[in-house]
């Protein structure tokens, strides 16, 4: 694959057009572009986009759109290069949104590909890594977790796993939430006895740990068990998780039978309980089919405008749950482009199962098959059914995500009054979008902690929240005042120069350009703390040219002995106030304070255990974890290490004469 980048070439217009990829503005944008307002700006980019189109090949690869200020807008696969390009340069027949992205573009940039297939790929990669706002964009970016059944041990260990596939055994899954891998191992642990402790802790036992004693672990660790007979109960597991479930069961029963005969009762009452544990696996599965041994069943549903992608993984004949996502697309996109774009992205960091079903055909149903199968090495086949059992399934999948959109409109509805009841309480123009809390944690000064949570119509924005290390010198042990000022100093001095608000600006328009089209400016700023934390953050405000109009302040003080229901109110320019004891407002403001408040004892819980495990052989330069750990073993302690003479630690293994001077001096310096 190789990258090129065409420049200053003169303008012409291609005849031809491939069909457009999908194109989406942010979720929930009122914003639309007119042609006949803004024609300037379409035939610029129509002009840039021109000047590019002419030396492009006729070889597929992947093109990127970017603005004045060098962001992504857009990231597209073509197979034709040349072709896909000049359907942008005609400068008509543009749906709005299209027409939006042309005239934002300002410059391009391409990689050619061997096969349409490769192009494929780096596309969901691209969009996945740069968020292109006219993209449909995945939200969910938490990888999914897997049941790990370890080889690289002569006593394998069945464990959670997450993330890259790098360690050697066999992965199952994927499964829709970590409770339900954590359920599974449970119950695979009362089955099978196998260990789930790291190697570590495995080889410096001396005698069987508690899971032995209730019966969840067969004890490897000290020779409570054979090799053989461990190993049996490990390919045992393997049979269970590959399918061969009836079998394993049957194996069991038979055991348990030829137990009882021989009158041995206590293997009789052990193999009776895998049994149980094993059934209790098998009967927590949802619906099972009697069709489909390994796929992913996606549905999708819209409604007003938003889109819920509702996805279940069968393994084994069996399901093993189900996630709901909700993509970012524009309202005018069609349910199969939304879908045929939400699932490249989706096993951009996944292996895919050999059977995907879907609810919609998408276009490039046969190249993104193709893509999958060369990427997870094995076959893998894509099919929107449409009778059968199949089709039942997908009947099932789709109901539940019209169940989980709806309930997400409903959350999002609840909330949008919520926050209109917040503008009214505090006499604002219009209910804030926008809502940030402002809170900080600390013990006599030690280990301060400013924290930021935010809330926004579809409840709290967590990818959103802030944490601040306090960082001045001149800032006093326990100084409240000085803590909310340097927050918020920090807060809106970045923002006023990451996000500059334009003179003259519509309020509905200001700011809110952040890549999941969530406003990036605050309309209301909520401060734990009275007339002395209000003031505080007020100055702090004015410091960094934020005044009065632009974001509404309001400080929350608690009630008399902190009992909820009596906050007093603070307001820049009005008197203290109170709200009604059961106005909606007033429970909203509560969860957004203790919510910053939980936030807040949090991160700084987190800072002060760091610092209470933190080693000094950290702060030395060029000390990696390598020399740490040879010197701790050489010496035992950081005390030993601190009063070693300079020529024993050069004695040290792996620690030549710089690296024991660095360490001497390090230790001798500060006395």
């Amino acid at each position: 694959m190789s990258r090129n980048t065409y420049n200053d070439v003169p303008p012409d217009i291609l005849d031809n057009e491939e069909d457009n990829d999908a194109v989406a503005l942010e979720s929930g944008s009122d914003v639309e572009f007119d042609l006949e307002a803004n024609p300037s700006s379409v035939q610029r980019g129509t002009e840039v986009i021109r000047r590019f189109w002419t030396t492009l090949p006729n070889a597929p690869g992947v093109y990127r759109m970017l603005d004045a200020k060098g962001d992504v807008l857009y990231v597209g696969k073509a197979k034709s290069l040349k072709n896909r390009v000049g359907s942008y340069a005609r400068g008509q027949a543009h749906s709005n949104r299209i027409a939006r992205m042309i005239g934002e573009t300002s410059s391009m940039e391409f990689v050619t590909t061997a096969t349409e297939t490769e192009a494929l790929l780096l596309e969901a990669n691209l969009i996945k890594q740069l968020k292109p706002r006219y993209n449909v964009l995945l939200r969910d970016d938490k990888s999914l977790p897997y049941i790990l059944l370890t080889a690289d041990h002569a006593a394998p260990q069945l464990v959670k796993h997450r993330g890259a596939r790098k360690r050697k055994g066999d992965y199952y899954g994927p499964f829709a939430s970590v409770w339900a891998v954590n359920r599974t191992i449970n119950a695979l642990q009362r089955a099978f006895l196998l260990r789930s402790c790291n190697d570590s802790y495995f080889e410096n036992r001396t005698r069987p740990c508690l899971l032995f004693q209730i019966k969840r672990c067969s004890g490897p660790c000290t020779n409570e068990i054979p090799p053989e007979e461990y190993a049996s109960l490990v390919d045992e597991a393997r049979a269970f998780l590959s399918g061969k479930s009836n079998a394993v069961k049957q194996r069991i029963t038979e055991e348990m039978q030829l137990a009882a005969e021989e009158l041995e009762f206590e293997r009789a009452a052990r193999c009776r309980d895998r049994l149980a544990a094993l059934s209790a696996i098998q009967g927590v599965q949802g619906i099972n089919t009697q069709s489909v041994e390994e796929a992913d069943v996606f549905a999708l549903d819209e409604q007003a405008g938003q889109f819920c992608v509702e996805v279940f993984f069968f393994r084994n004949w069996q399901n093993w749950g189900n996630r709901a996502y909700f993509p970012k697309a524009d309202k005018s996109m069609t349910p199969d482009e939304v879908l045929g774009s939400f699932l490249a992205q989706f096993y951009d960091d996944k292996p895919a199962p050999r059977l995907i079903l879907l609810s919609h055909e998408i276009e490039d149903a046969e190249l993104m098959a193709a893509a999958l199968s060369t990427k997870g090495e094995t076959r893998v086949e894509i099919h929107t059914p449409q009778r059968g059992e199949r089709r039942q399934l997908i009947d099932y999948v789709l109901r539940n995500a019209k169940e989980a959109l709806g309930r997400r409109l409903a959350d999002t509805a609840s909330q949008q009054k919520l926050l209109i009841s917040l503008g009214q309480a505090f006499a604002m123009n219009r209910a804030p979008r926008r809502v940030e809390v402002y809170d900080n944690s600390h013990i006599m000064g030690t280990n301060a902690v400013g924290a930021m949570v935010v809330a926004g119509a579809n409840g709290f924005m967590k990818q959103h929240y802030r944490t601040f290390n306090m960082k001045s010198e001149d800032l006093k042990p326990g100084d409240d005042y000085g803590m909310m000022r340097e927050m918020l100093q920090r807060r809106f001095a970045r923002l006023v120069k990451e996000e500059p608000r334009t003179p003259g600006q519509p309020e509905a328009d200001r700011a809110s350009g952040s890549d999941d089209g969530f406003p990036a400016w605050p309309d209301l700023v909520l401060i734990d703390g009275g007339k002395g934390q209000l003031e505080a953050a007020r100055q702090a405000l004015a410091e960094v040219g934020v005044g009065e109009d632009d974001v509404t302040l309001v400080g929350i003080a608690k009630g008399r002995d902190r009992d909820a229901g009596r906050e007093t109110f603070f307001k820049v320019g009005q008197p203290p106030f109170k709200l009604p004891p059961r106005d909606p407002a007033l429970y909203f403001v509560q969860r957004l304070r203790d919510e910053a408040h939980r936030f807040a004892i949090g991160s700084h819980r987190a800072k002060r255990k760091r610092e209470m495990v933190k080693n000094p052989l950290d702060e030395i330069p060029g000390i990696g974890p390598t020399r740490k750990r040879a010197l701790l073993h050489h010496f035992g302690t950081v005390k030993a290490i601190q009063r070693a003479a300079l020529e024993d630690l050069m004695k040290a293994p792996g620690v030549n004469a710089a690296t024991a001077r660095a360490v001497y001096d390090f230790f001798h310096e500060r006395g």
